[in-house]
């Protein structure tokens, strides 16, 4: 096998192993966003996103955690094909 044929395998194989870790973790993060959002009970601080009369600041709060989901994984799976992609271009 040559070079450029292993160095392809090796990207598809990198790229997909941080795919399989974007989407196993996405339940986790999910939780903790969830968890982050909803009321403070205990000792767990929460932002309390389902009360009308909180904060402008807040709001923005709450709007940035939940659109964080997206960002932080949509990233990593985009990452993932960047590296597919320059392996199987650039190699």
């Amino acid at each position: 096998m040559n070079r450029r044929a292993s160095v392809m395998i090796y990207g598809i194989m990198l790229g997909l192993v941080i795919i399989i870790l974007a989407l196993s973790l996405a339940p986790v993060g999910k939780f903790f966003i969830g968890s982050a959002m909803n009321a403070t009970v205990g000792d767990v601080t929460g932002l309390d996103c389902d009360n009308g009369s909180i904060s402008s600041f807040t709001k923005s709060a709450c709007v940035v955690t939940d659109f964080s989901l997206f960002y932080f994984f949509g990233s990593l799976i985009f990452i993932a094909g960047v590296i597919v992609t320059s392996r199987i271009v650039f190699a």
